[in-house]
């Protein structure tokens, strides 16, 4: 629509051409325009995201100042908890290593591993099966019952495993075998030793940790942690291990 002569253009009409993108570059280019206009701040109307009503320029930079710091304490809040919730983490951790540490028995090293692992994380179930033990230990229940497809089955394992329990013969180490629905599976492997003909390091048990809640070892979540239980869980049970 074209205007009369001697009136003003219609609202949000572009002048001859110029659009908003135009005015906006223009802006951003020329820091001194409203140095040398400073009587146009003072008469800008925006509107509110708070009750559409509208506010000065100054008042809607005050707004999105304070959003925006609402976010960020948001933010710090959230760091704060990821932090503390790290901390405990790693005190959990260091009891559960400084456990294994002070085990002088032999024997008495897997029942202890699992129970204080189960205390300190909250593991509703956990089990533990070793092979190629010293023969005194045959003898002992984390020493039976270990098949040979499990065996197959662990030295398969790159990472831990996690997910729906489908039926697995590991998960009928955990008591009760009927509750479990999701289960965590991690390879205890003896890191010193060459690795075999599949290119995976020597195998000597599996920790198997079990829970009733389908959701609580997922197949999507992460495994890095898990993999450090197993690496220290291995560290320790190593000397259980038969000399040939």
């Amino acid at each position: 629509m074209i205007n009369p002569p001697g009136y003003p253009p219609a609202a949000n009409a572009p002048l001859q051409g110029i659009t908003e993108q135009d005015i906006a570059e223009y802006l951003v280019h020329t820091p001194g325009f409203f140095e040398r206009h400073a009587e146009l701040l003072g008469s800008i109307q925006l509107t509110s995201p708070h009750g559409h009503r509208a506010v000065s320029l100054q008042e809607r930079q005050m707004e999105m100042l304070r959003e925006r710091i609402k976010g960020l304490e948001m933010k710090i809040v959230e760091m704060i908890r990821h932090g503390q919730e790290n901390v405990a983490i790693a005190d959990r951790l260091h009891r559960w290593t400084r456990t294994i540490l002070l085990t002088a028995e032999a024997a008495a090293l897997p029942g202890r591993l699992v129970a204080e692992l189960r205390h300190q994380f909250l593991i509703p179930q956990a089990a533990l099966r070793l092979w190629g033990l010293q023969p005194e230990l045959s003898g002992h229940d984390f020493a039976q019952g270990v098949s040979d497809d499990v065996r197959s089955f662990t030295a398969s394992l790159s990472l831990p495993y996690c997910g729906v329990n489908s039926g697995f013969e590991a998960a009928g180490w955990l008591d009760p075998a009927a509750a479990v629905a999701s289960v965590a599976m991690i390879p205890l492997r003896h890191v010193g030793e060459g690795r075999g003909p599949d290119g995976a390091t020597a195998t000597f048990g599996l920790l198997v940790l079990g829970s009733p809640d389908p959701t609580r070892y997922s197949a999507d979540m992460g495994t890095e942690f898990l993999a450090r239980i197993g690496e220290i869980a291995s560290a320790g049970l190593a000397r259980l291990r038969s000399a040939g």
